[in-house]
């Protein structure tokens, strides 16, 4: 278990590119002017009303979450389909996800939604870079005016391609199965130094490496583009060759690194540990990095999470 640390390692023998997707997966605000009628997911949870791209629909993250206790948790397959039909969501029609875009970590919400159209069936796909920060910085109108959606038909069949379950992963850690385990927490998390609230313990996979979803970040709210996450792949030794597996507290920042990953570097096989640490910890797993008694009871006296 280790932080990674990047070193140059050569990028002969990159195996894959991310699955075609003509509309995205990313686009610049002056992209999203240029394409024909999409459908545009506004996932903010407050500001819709005061401001959003003309025909946006307000779709707020948490009807993508799930519960507090273990918000990583996956939506029933019946109720998704539900909600897209809600949305208007379809497989004909290019969506757009729109999130706030204040910074690297509200990245993870539209990185979040876009796992699950795209295991849902949703082909083209695209998350507007910045978000509707970006959009407003590039001096583009927006509008009051709700839109209400127009309920779609769609018949989802969930797809395993990109998921990981708890027990691929108790796999992984009892050594049945090969793959890299990610966590894409910050290093207090994974060092076992901080918990989120609603985890039982802290700490992180055993064999776990750590590369914090930031890295994929220029230091602004927008994500690099293909080329500066394959060469970060590439520096980070993942070329494609192993299963990756990725992970956080709740499936937040995991999102943007499988998206990093998968979408942009292009990585044939990463796959998504949706409920993550907080999941985990719930079952009882081993887990490593788990700080001793003392050090718990020291960080409940100073309310640390």
């Amino acid at each position: 278990m280790k932080t990674i640390l990047l070193s140059a390692i050569t990028l002969a023998g990159w195996a894959g590119m991310a699955a075609a997707n003509d509309f995205g997966p990313l686009l610049a605000p002056a992209q999203v002017q240029e394409a024909t009628a999409p459908l545009i997911l506004d996932i903010r949870e407050e500001g819709f009303d005061k401001g959003h791209i003309e025909g946006a629909v307000s779709a707020p993250y948490s009807l993508f979450r799930g519960p507090a206790s273990n918000p990583g948790e996956l939506i029933p397959e019946d109720k998704l389909e539900a909600t897209l039909r809600d949305l208007g969501v379809t497989y004909e029609r290019p969506t757009l996800i729109v999130h706030q875009g204040k910074d690297d970590s509200d990245f993870g919400a539209a990185a979040r939604v876009y796992w699950t159209l795209k295991s849902s069936g949703v082909s083209q796909i695209a998350i507007l870079n910045g978000g509707m920060n970006a959009w407003r910085d590039a001096g583009l109108a927006v509008t009051t005016q709700a839109t209400a959606p127009q309920p779609s038909d769609i018949d989802i069949t969930f797809s395993d391609q990109w998921l990981a379950t708890e027990e691929d992963v108790n796999a992984v850690v009892g050594g049945e199965k090969t793959a890299t385990l990610v966590d894409a927490r910050p290093p207090a998390f994974f060092e076992g130094k901080q918990a989120h609230p609603s985890a039982d313990r802290p700490g992180t996979l055993p064999g776990a490496e750590n590369v914090p979803h930031s890295v994929w970040f220029d230091g602004t709210p927008r994500i690099g583009d293909a080329t500066n996450a394959k060469e970060i792949a590439a520096r980070l030794g993942l070329n494609g060759q192993e299963e990756v597996v990725s992970f956080c507290n709740t499936g937040h920042w995991a999102s943007t690194e499988w998206f990093a990953l998968s979408e942009l570097a292009g990585l044939p096989n990463v796959k998504l540990y949706p409920e993550s640490v907080v999941g985990y910890s719930h079952n009882g797993g081993e887990m490593a990095n788990v700080p001793g008694l003392m050090d718990n009871l020291l960080r409940q006296i100073r309310g640390v999470n």
